[in-house]
């Protein structure tokens, strides 16, 4: 058995040397933090804008959103920053965490273990910081 590495291999230890080159805090990034770029929508504001306003007979906010985290569950690692964005706003729509750990659940039979695990590290960690944000406004 040799060690040569693959021609992808290769290419992939070649880009990122390239990238360390030409900004070394890239070395170091991680995509935690984007979502707190974006405020969380208020639950009237999300059913209004995404729910069935316009549309009496159609999906709801809560409905849509569901279908969002479903899909961005199949990107795995690749949707991070939407995932926790996503699982925010269901939280704040009134989402149950059962309900949230079910779809992602769900999408294990499509995206496989390792992105259904990913997507539910990832959920798990918006659900403690808002429990312990919840936690720390009680205490005040």
């Amino acid at each position: 058995m040799s060690d040569q590495k693959t021609p992808f291999e290769v290419m992939m230890a070649q880009a990122q040397d390239m990238m360390k080159s030409m900004n070394p805090a890239l070395e170091t990034f991680t995509p935690k933090g984007f979502d707190s770029l974006w405020p969380t929508m208020p639950k009237e504001w999300m059913e209004m804008a995404f729910g069935n306003t316009v549309n009496k007979e159609g999906l709801d906010a809560k409905t849509r959103l569901f279908l969002t985290l479903a899909g961005l569950t199949m990107q795995g690692a690749h949707a991070e920053a939407q995932i926790r964005m996503t699982v925010r706003h269901l939280l704040e729509i009134g989402a149950k965490k059962q309900e949230i750990g079910e779809c992602i659940t769900q999408m294990s039979m499509f995206a496989g273990i390792p992105a259904m695990t990913k997507a539910g590290e990832i959920a798990n960690d918006v659900m403690k910081d808002r429990d312990d944000a919840d936690k720390e406004g009680n205490a005040e």
